[in-house]
């Protein structure tokens, strides 16, 4: 019967704490004071960068597995139009590299490898746009939550030195637990740029590992000879 007791009050209880703990961190965010805004718009931009990019890579790394080899087989049947309709189908870097090797066929090999070089640093180009901007608010953040802090200090102490005699602890913890709440804002939405720039950094990074084994393939099927030309 005691244990039922104490059940039944431990459930009434659990939600009351719940609310407590939702409305401290949404109080302790307002008393942050206007820099808290700042870095709740950073956090938006951070997010909507991150999520942007992840699909956006994601999107790029989605292509047929037999690709290449079809590719090597049209080339080699001088199926050009064929090849070219091909890479046309997919919208993803390799096959803007292709696209862009296969046009040039007729051409030296090294000019046809500096036009596919110079596509793929465009593609690169673009896949890493936006991420300055993720690696700026990593850095910035935890400065702007630190910038928040010191102005809550300063502000502490003016209010201290103009109470005179009449000094109260609570002016000085009161002013400190306002600044420090910056910092941990600050904190959160560094760390969270933090990581998600270097994530999307190794994403990318596979990304121009294919494009290069398929630059690669492309320079090998055009050492090739073609059988037929396609009319």
């Amino acid at each position: 019967m005691l244990f039922n007791l104490l059940q039944a009050e431990i459930a009434e209880a659990a939600p009351v704490a719940t609310q407590e703990m939702s409305y401290s961190l949404i109080d302790m965010a307002t008393k942050g004071g206007w820099l808290m805004i700042v870095l709740l718009v950073l956090s938006v931009i951070a997010i909507y960068i991150f999520g942007k990019k992840v699909w956006v890579i994601g999107k790029a790394n989605k292509i047929d597995k037999n690709f290449i080899d079809d590719i090597k087989d049209y080339v080699t049947e001088g199926k050009i139009k064929s090849a070219l309709a091909l890479c046309s189908k997919y919208d993803t870097p390799v096959a803007r590299l292709m696209e862009k090797g296969i046009e040039r066929i007729g051409r030296p090999l090294g000019d046809i490898q500096t036009a596919v070089e110079n596509m793929g640093n465009l593609e690169v180009s673009r896949l890493e746009k936006g991420l300055p901007f993720l690696a700026m608010i990593s850095g910035g953040a935890p400065m702007i939550g630190f910038l928040g802090t010191v102005m809550g200090m300063v502000q502490a102490f003016f209010n201290m030195s103009n109470a005179g005699n009449n000094i109260d602890i609570t002016l000085l913890s009161g002013g400190i637990y306002t600044a420090m709440i910056t910092t941990v804002g600050g904190l959160i939405v560094g760390i969270i740029a933090y990581f998600g720039y270097n994530y999307l950094t190794a994403r990318i990074s596979d990304v121009v590992f294919g494009m290069e084994n398929a630059t690669i393939s492309l320079l090998d099927i055009l050492n090739q000879p073609a059988e037929k030309s396609e009319e």
